[in-house]
């Protein structure tokens, strides 16, 4: 009978290697760390002006007129909760007045959530009526701003001096140019066919709306198309495209120039943040668009 073997036991790993093993999990634990304090602390926080040239074949508004697009404000109260508060609105129009826009465009969602932290339209009003600009500031209504009190939201911007447009053309002063609104498509109030039947034949016109979607049913309009809605997804992902998308809008056309029917539209990432408070690899944003005619 062969003679009896204690059990095998495993060998204890190396201290050198625990060692590392523990280097290795501290280290991956800082950049966690850091990574999140980045997305939800920094970047949100972190706007960027964004300076794009647009050159439209016959041009005929003025040349080098300058359009500044601000969306998705979300401002509310509460610091803690809310990335837009109403000082940090504040300072963001004050930079907008001193790069002297032409025109300023406001494609809606001004309000964070429902208002829950006691901010009213008429608060949010006092802080956008501050924005200037030489032929006017013109204003949609996003989802969050119906959600709240759309009524209230018209009236209120309109004292403060907005021109807010509900599926309308309306003639941009001392040019030949039109500006056109389109209403959110998420709670229903999107016409856009109805909006474009008021312009001109012909004619050129700065196109605004929340809801991306809504140019889905555009006809071609020569000039600048611009919205808001998707926050460019508040986290972009390389090589894939946003972590989320609204209401089935895709992943890779959150943000940016992007084709929409038949047209060219500008999709910007908003200032604010919505549901989570987290931007990564996509910074908050204001544009200031320069139009001009296009090279013969």
């Amino acid at each position: 009978m062969p003679p009896s073997r204690s059990p095998s036991r495993p060998s204890p790993l190396p201290l050198r290697v625990l060692l590392t093993v523990l280097k290795t999990l501290l280290v991956v634990l800082l950049m966690a760390a850091l990574l999140a304090a980045w997305s939800v602390l920094i970047e949100p926080r972190w706007v960027a002006r964004r300076d794009i040239a647009v050159q439209v074949p016959d041009w005929r508004g003025p040349a080098g007129l300058k359009v500044a697009v601000a969306s998705d404000w979300h401002i509310g109260h509460e610091a803690l909760k809310r990335v837009m508060t109403i000082p940090r609105a504040n300072a963001i129009v004050d930079e907008i007045n001193a790069a002297q826009p032409d025109v300023i465009l406001l494609p809606g969602d001004f309000m964070s959530g429902r208002g829950e932290d006691g901010t009213t339209p008429e608060q949010i009003a006092a802080v956008l009526g501050r924005l200037k600009a030489r032929y006017g500031v013109y204003a949609v209504l996003g989802n969050h701003d119906w959600w709240t009190h759309g009524g209230r939201f018209n009236k209120s911007l309109r004292a403060a001096g907005i021109t807010v447009l509900l599926n309308q053309a309306v003639p941009l002063p001392g040019t030949p140019l039109w500006v056109v609104g389109i209403g959110d498509r998420v709670t229903a109030h999107d016409l856009p066919r109805i909006a474009a039947q008021q312009l001109p034949a012909g004619a050129q016109a700065l196109v605004l709306m929340h809801d991306p979607a809504s140019a889905r049913e555009l006809p071609a309009i020569p000039g600048l198309t611009v919205a808001g809605h998707t926050h460019g997804g508040q986290v972009w992902i390389p090589f894939y495209g946003s972590a989320v998308a609204p209401h089935g809008w895709p992943h890779d056309q959150t943000h940016g120039w992007v084709d929409v029917g038949r047209q060219h539209v500008y999709i910007t990432s908003g200032l604010g943040v919505s549901i989570y408070p987290v931007r990564f690899n996509m910074r908050p944003e204001w544009v200031m668009f320069t139009m001009d005619a296009a090279p013969r």
